[in-house]
């Protein structure tokens, strides 16, 4: 049995509102702190950290069983889905803390 899972959501954010990196930064700082407490998770924005309605961001979460992690990233997923900006991208990768292998998910 693995040691543990670490699950990676990477998404791509377009923010139609977004008039200013200030204005843009109030919502990122809103949702990575809704990620941290909703799945215990670690946020970073990772690109386009110069563009007002564009975001990408990384997160990545720590659990026991595979299945656990696969169902934070899908309820994350679905979390940044109904939000007031556009979920543009996403990607979801699992990894065994043993193997340090991708596993299918």
């Amino acid at each position: 049995m693995a040691a543990g899972f670490v699950g990676i959501l990477s998404f791509e954010l377009h923010l139609p509102d977004g008039g200013s990196l200030k204005g843009k930064r109030r919502h990122l700082l809103h949702t990575k702190a809704q990620l941290e407490r909703r799945f215990g998770a670690s946020v970073a924005e990772v690109d386009f950290h110069d563009r007002w309605q564009r975001s990408r961001l990384t997160m990545a979460i720590v659990r026991r069983e595979h299945g656990s992690v696969q169902q934070a990233l899908v309820d994350a997923e679905r979390y940044l889905s109904m939000q007031e900006y556009e979920l543009v991208a996403s990607t979801r990768t699992v990894l065994s803390v043993e193997s340090d292998l991708p596993v299918r998910i």
